[in-house]
Parts: structure tokens; sequence; C-alpha cells
């Protein structure tokens, strides 16, 4: 049965070789290094003839090199594209618009592997013949990112599956990989000097192997799938055991789109108020019922079928168990929030870890600012408009201030980043859907 002319996905761009190897990916990073100096060069000593003041920030961060690194990383794929993912969705307001705009496109799709390399891989994991494991096997991708691609294949007995097969040697490149984005984060402007970069970076690195162990992933997609249960809009995708291997994951085939699609003209207000809301209870239901969240709430996760208005969940690599002690902060949290409770506020920031009472009076007072605006739609009566609300202009300004002002005496425990990271990926998807969500009702009997 043919898929529903919108589910249909988007052309996908040119193939290209995983490269694999310490040598050949420190090739393609210092060459993407290489091409945004001279570009900046270039350009600096353009401004200085025509008598201007370059910033050395401003030439690295060009429109220009924004293109050549998400091009570049497209390329190599692994560990580095993933960190341009999480720099789109974490960057807007403290990147340039251009550079997280460009990089956001990396959040839909990779180069995809030749088809030389993609029977290499399949031989290698499912042995010699492997092809009559299948009636039939399409060697277009239906979707590429970062760790790996999607093929749908059809068994013997009729049944559609997506493949989830992870790009050669990507687990093995992810400590250079890391090293190199060391190298990266010293870019005048990037980050504020203060930060802790090599931090930051273990925790991603960590991150990242445990996303490229796909037999953790398969069992977590199952677990989540229990503890989901039966719901009317929301669905996941049953893994098949039988096709899975170290590098494969197979799941029953899942129509849809990605839904920030239907910010672009693919749907109606209803549609775009529907997904948002139902996305939002799933946080929420995530967090205070289910106790296991998907902290990755990368748009491409969540596949909306017109047809029936049913969101499909996918890739569950990225899913952490939350503690009965987290909820209890977090609520309370929430709850002086929706009260606009200042110290009371203050005293659960301090509980959660998010400040501490040895903190710099300033940063401790930017910290809660943050949070007392972030608060903003659970304080509205009715739903909220996303889409006419300057909140995340307000709040991005407010946070690029914060970042390169006085900073931050503190990175929160590492569990917090990736919860904040799922709720604030799931409001910034309201803003792209434009949608209007009553985050009272959401929130209602948790707070």
């Amino acid at each position: 049965m043919p898929d529903h002319p919108m589910t249909n996905p988007p052309a996908l761009p040119r193939s290209a070789p995983v490269p694999e190897g310490r040598a050949r990916r420190l090739w393609h990073f210092g060459r993407a290094m290489g091409e945004m100096a001279a570009s900046a060069a270039a350009e600096g000593l353009g401004q200085l003839a025509r008598g201007q003041r370059p910033e050395l920030a401003q030439l690295m961060l060009s429109p220009g090199n924004a293109h050549r690194l998400a091009e570049r990383l497209s390329q190599m794929r692994g560990a580095v594209m993933k960190v341009g993912q999480l720099m789109s969705m974490d960057g807007h307001g403290v990147l340039p618009p251009h550079f997280a705009e460009l990089l956001g496109g990396l959040r839909e799709q990779a180069h995809v592997m030749p088809a030389t390399q993609l029977a290499e891989v399949l031989e290698r994991e499912y042995g010699h013949g492997w092809h009559r494991r299948f009636r039939r096997l399409s060697y277009e991708p239906v979707a590429a990112a970062s760790i790996g691609q999607v093929h749908r294949a059809e068994t013997h007995d009729g049944r559609v599956l997506a493949l989830k097969i992870q790009y050669p040697g990507v687990r093995n490149s992810i400590a250079s990989d890391m090293a190199n984005l060391a190298l990266l984060a010293r870019t005048p402007g990037l980050v504020p000097a203060a930060l802790d970069v090599a931090a930051l970076l273990a925790r991603l690195r960590a991150q990242l192997e445990d996303e490229t162990d796909y037999r953790a992933e398969a069992r977590a997609a199952t677990e989540y799938r229990v503890r989901l249960g039966d719901d009317s809009v929301l669905s996941v995708p049953a893994v098949v055991e039988e096709h899975c291997t170290d590098h494969i994951i197979a799941t029953d085939f899942a129509h849809g789109l990605p839904v920030d699609r239907l910010a672009s003209g693919g749907g109606t207000q209803a549609q775009r108020d529907h997904v948002a809301t139902a996305l939002v209870r799933l946080a929420v239901h995530e967090f205070f019922r289910m106790r296991l969240v998907q902290t990755d709430p990368n748009f491409g996760n969540y596949l909306f079928d017109p047809a029936t208005g049913r969101i499909a969940l996918i890739d569950f690599g990225a899913t952490e168990p939350v503690t009965p002690e987290r909820v209890a902060q977090l609520r309370e949290l929430g709850r002086a929030l929706r009260e606009d409770d200042v110290p009371r506020l203050v005293a659960a920031s301090t509980a959660a870890g998010f400040t501490a009472t040895v903190d710099p009076p300033a940063q401790t007072r930017g910290v809660i600012d943050m949070m007392r605006m972030a608060g903003e739609p659970l304080r509205h009566a009715g739903a909220y408009d996303f889409g006419a609300s300057d909140l995340f202009a307000r709040s991005f300004a407010q946070g690029r201030a914060q970042f390169f002002g006085e900073g931050y005496a503190r990175t929160p425990p590492p569990d917090l980043l990736f919860l904040q990271r799922k709720f604030a990926g799931t409001f910034m998807l309201c803003t792209r859907l434009r949608a209007r969500v009553d985050l009272a009702a959401a929130f209602e009997g948790e707070l």
C-alpha cells in the first residue's frame, strides 16, 4: 500500500563513504578548520583594506563558514555531526542565526553510504547471503542521520521493517572526534572562556557511547513501549529481535513525516496544536509517571501520520531513567515556577543542583530570572499561543547575555542537563509549530 503523499521522504543528499580511522577523520576535520581559517583571513584582509577593524569571532562564525562546517560534518557523520545537531538545537540565541540554521539541517539528513559500503555492512552483520533474509530491501534510505541510516525492508511473511544501520567505525571514532571537537571549541567567540569544555565533551562522549550500543537501545525501546502502554495518539514501533545485531536495530516500519515539517505549510493549525499538545503531554508523562525519558528531542524522532493523526516515537539511544528523588525536586521547582514564588524557587533550584549557596549572587539571579521567564506558559490561563509569543526570543537573548557575560558558576548535574534539554526542546517544537497548548492542563495533577 503506498504511503500517504505527505509521508514521502525528501530527496536525500549525495552519497559519500563514511571516513573510517583516526587519520582519515582528522584529515576531514582539519580540512574544515583550514577552510574556515582561510575564509576568515581573506575576509579580515578585505575589511582591513576598507579601513574596518575586523573581529576574529565574527570572521570565523560567518555564513560561509557555517556552510563549510555543516557540509563537512554531514560527510563525516558520527560524533562530530551529533554535536553539530546538539549545537543547532541548543545554540539559538547563542550561536549566530546562520550557524544555528545551517547546523539545524544536520538534524534531518546526512550524506548517505554508497551502495557498496552499505552492502559490506549488511554482509558483516548478517553474514554471506544476507540478501536471502528479506523478500526485498530498498538501498535508498528513508532517513540518514549522525550515527546511522534507515532502510525499509520486507520479510518473506510480509512484515514491513525499518532497519537502522549504524555507520561503520562510528563507535571507534568517538574518542578521536571528541579530541578534534575540543580544538573547534577554541574558536574565538564560540563558547565563553570560563566554560568547562572538557567536562561537557566528556558527558557527550558518554552519551554517544550509549547511543552507539544498539543492543542497549533495542532493550530501551522495548522497555519504553511497555511503560507507555496503549495510547490513542502515541505509539512505539515494536523491536523485531530476529533481525537485530550489534549494529542494526530492526523495528516495525512507522509511516509519517517529521513533525516540524508541519510548520512549513504541511499542516493545519489544528494538526499543529494536536501534535504539540500530544508531545507536551508525553514529556510530562515520561517524567512523572513512566520515570523513563527519551532525552533527545530531535524533531525527526517524532513521525506524524496525517491520515490517522497518530505520532510514532522512534530512536531510544538517549533514554534515561529518572529517580524518585529527582521527580520530587523538579515537582517542587515546577510548583514554585507556577506560583512565581522567588524564595521558594531559589530553594528548589539549590536543592536540585541548578544553583548553590556559594554561587556569586549575580549568577544566581541570572539563573533564577531565566527560570521565571521559562515558567511563563505555566502561569498562563488557557492555551498558550507559542506562535504569537516572543518568549523564546527573550529567553535566548537573556541566556546569551548570561552565557557570555556573568557566565555560570557551575554546570548542573548531567541528568538535569538532559532532562532540561528534553523540556526545552519540546517547547522549542511548540514554537516552531506556532502551536497553542494549554500547559497548565498538561501538568495538571503533577504540580
